[in-house]
């Protein structure tokens, strides 16, 4: 329970501060992972503005880990919706406090604030 309260904290300030962004399967019955997705800014980017902030995310879904195509699980899920290729996945670990989660949603607003259409629009 512990977990699943982080994951929450995080996607409600990735939401609060991005209304633009998506929490993908946010309807579903998930474990302590959560995969976002953000507008216009392609899921690679993402995950490379977020290493360079000391973050490490993956793009995608689990079951397509290391591969360049398209996860299979995201088009089942969003069919032809551009969203799947601006999706990146976060896991939480066992260790994981809230003062991690802070930090990365810090990390996650200044990276929308930068590349983010519709940051930029605004």
């Amino acid at each position: 329970m512990r977990l699943l309260a982080l994951r929450d904290r995080l996607e409600a300030a990735v939401l609060a501060a991005a209304p633009e962004a998506r929490v993908l399967g946010a309807g579903a019955g998930r474990i302590a992972t959560t995969c976002l997705g953000l507008p216009g800014v392609p899921a690679e980017t993402q995950v490379m503005a977020l290493d360079l902030a000391g973050m490490a995310v993956s793009a995608g879904s689990a079951c397509s880990s290391g591969k360049v195509k398209r996860s299979h699980v995201l088009a089942a899920m969003l069919g032809d919706d551009p969203i799947a290729g601006q999706a990146i996945r976060v896991s939480l670990g066992w260790t994981t406090t809230a003062a991690e989660i802070d930090r990365f949603v810090a990390a996650w607003c200044a990276m929308r604030n930068r590349l983010s259409p519709a940051a930029r629009a605004a």
